[in-house]
């Protein structure tokens, strides 16, 4: 599971990824915030409402996103 920051270094969520079925993004309390499915290229939300296509995850958390290591 990868962890997501903010600018401030402020834990945002987790990124889990199963292999190439789906990816799961989850808030820093661990509550699923939505689904991409790669197969489909579709982000979906907790409720499997369709958000868009591409991966889009990252646009259901409250503040922009820098991934765990990256600079």
């Amino acid at each position: 599971m990868q962890k997501l920051y903010d600018s401030d270094a402020r834990l945002l969520g987790y990124l889990s990824v199963s292999g190439a079925q789906r990816q799961v993004l989850y808030d820093s309390d661990y509550g699923i915030l939505g689904y991409y499915y790669p197969a489909t290229d579709k982000t979906y939300d907790r409720d499997m409402r369709l958000i868009g296509r591409g991966n889009l995850l990252t646009s259901l958390l409250a503040a922009p996103v820098r991934q765990e290591g990256a600079p």
